[in-house]
């Protein structure tokens, strides 16, 4: 068995911070809002953490540039949240998100689905090891 690395104390207060604010948003909106209504919710819980919205990220291929890609937020410059008011996350967001992790070099994202009557039912975490194996753990809060 691999020995993953959790991301350090400062990351994981900053993620803390974040699932905060997310169930705040959610217990003044609740589901069935488009994403982008959200995301301005959350930018404005988030007003006393750095965060940049929409980050521009490049794209890497074999060590050479081939695009830019945004993800929604930034927070503190080393947790990714990646948004979705969907009806269901499915495998493909939490690998979206891991091509984020790999893309930045950060270590720690976050999948939120705002389409949920619970939050907690609609958050991931997802932890990211740049090592030989690109190892990766992903957790639901909700169960």
């Amino acid at each position: 068995m691999q020995n993953l690395i959790e991301p350090d104390k400062r990351v994981d207060e900053l993620a803390h911070a974040v699932i905060g604010a997310a169930i705040e948003v959610h217990r003044h909106l609740g589901p069935g809002f488009l994403e982008n209504i959200y995301e301005e919710a959350l930018c404005i819980e988030l007003e006393a953490i750095p965060f940049e919205r929409q980050k521009e990220i490049s794209v890497l291929y074999k060590g050479r540039p081939i695009g830019k890609h945004r993800v929604d937020l930034l927070v503190g410059q080393s947790l990714m949240v990646e948004l979705k008011a969907i009806e269901a996350l499915a495998e493909i967001h939490t690998a979206q998100v891991i091509s984020y992790l790999k893309a930045t070099g950060l270590t720690l994202g976050l999948l939120i689905n705002f389409n949920v009557s619970i939050l907690k039912n609609g958050i991931q975490r997802v932890a990211y090891t740049n090592n030989n194996a690109g190892s990766w753990r992903s957790l639901r809060l909700g169960g």
